[in-house]
């Protein structure tokens, strides 16, 4: 199972190898040994999440505090979603850089990432569907956003979707509120570097 390490320390991408035949297509699209050997710890499965959205649905920028954080393992069987991690880990030589990944239900690629990093993503098909596995529950009292249309991120969403038709933003009223990173930084609901380094090598096995 291919792995690729994204320029963002703690995101990486898989590439499952697909088995096709007469009835359709097999694949792993995670394995605990691929996954141990890029982090170097096991993931810790304590929730898995499922969405379905609509065209021009963004859902993001999303994190939680560090420790304990919530990793995320994100893999979408069914549509298309253009998958976004964001380092806002504060001190980090990345600080402020996305960067993207293209989920569909043709090459079937996954994305992780670490506790400690920002995650969102757009629709660009009706009822695309996304399913994750979080290594940290829910918890609203430590659950944060940041604003996905940020004018100093500039994340270069899509305009239209993956047939070539126009897309229309569609936000929540949570995600439409949220700070800018500058904002989030200054109120002090960022992580640092130090803090997701020490807590990331804690779970380090060996």
């Amino acid at each position: 199972m291919p792995v690729e390490p994204l320029d963002i320390e703690g995101a990486f991408v898989v590439r499952p190898t697909q088995h096709r035949d007469a009835r359709g297509v097999f694949m792993e699209w995670f394995t605990e040994g691929a996954f141990t050997g890029q982090t170097g710890h096991p993931l810790r499965l304590a929730q898995a999440n499922c969405s379905v959205s609509a065209a021009g649905v963004v859902r993001g920028i999303h994190f939680a505090d560090v420790p304990p954080g919530q990793a995320k393992y994100v893999f979408c069987p069914s549509g298309a979603v253009l998958d976004v991690v964001v380092d806002i880990r504060v001190g980090s030589p990345t600080f402020g850089r996305w960067r993207s990944v293209l989920l569909d239900d043709v090459d079937r690629c996954a994305v992780y990432l670490a506790e400690g990093l920002g995650h969102a993503f757009m629709s660009l098909a009706e009822g695309s569907t996304v399913v994750y596995l979080c290594s940290e529950g829910y918890s609203p009292g430590r659950e944060h956003g940041i604003d996905p249309r940020d004018a100093d991120l500039a994340i270069t969403w899509p305009t239209q979707d993956r047939d070539g038709n126009p897309l229309e933003p569609l936000l929540s009223e949570k995600d439409t509120a949220a700070p800018t990173l500058a904002q989030a930084r200054d109120q002090g609901l960022l992580p640092t570097a130090e803090q997701v380094a020490r807590h990331v090598g804690a779970l380090r096995v060996g």
